[in-house]
């Protein structure tokens, strides 16, 4: 039986006018995506988005306006059954932002990528004028990009 799976994105710009990015390996592979991850049951849209930036960043964040949400079939990158639909918000803090952030894209430690059917997150901030749709993996994470850019948020 096909599902949905619904995925909840937050758009986080410093002070320095970076883009905070988390890259993931996961399964095998690796993925470069915006912070963030799946609506519980029970969650609203934006609540989901703020218990993501605190479970995985330690982030109390601020869900802004609504970017985009999906308006075409993606089929998860996981499985061949789920239907993607991807909702992008623009997340701020109020607080200074302590993050262990890496420089490098994909620079794991060796024991987080040791097990092969594990995952793993690490986080980078990548600068205004050197983000474009290829710091990103996810096909939707790119259509958000070009929007990001061609905007000029």
């Amino acid at each position: 039986m096909a599902l949905f799976n619904v995925r909840v994105y937050g758009i986080l710009l410093d002070s320095n006018h970076r883009v905070l990015v988390t890259d993931e390996f996961i399964r095998g592979n690796y993925f470069t995506k915006f912070p963030g991850g799946g609506l519980e049951f029970g969650e609203g849209t934006r609540d989901c988005l703020k218990r993501e930036f605190k479970e995985e960043a330690n982030i109390e964040v601020t869900v802004g306006n609504h970017i985009y949400t999906t308006d075409f079939f993606q089929i998860s990158a996981f499985n061949n059954i789920d239907q993607i639909i991807s909702i992008y918000y623009f997340v701020s803090t109020n607080e200074p932002i302590h993050l262990y952030t890496k420089l490098k894209p994909f620079d794991f430690e060796p024991h987080q990528i040791a097990d092969p059917k594990g995952s793993s997150e690490v986080f980078r901030w990548i600068e205004w004028n050197e983000f474009s749709e290829e710091s990103v993996s996810l096909p939707i994470d790119k259509v958000v990009v070009k929007m990001l850019k061609e905007n000029s948020f």
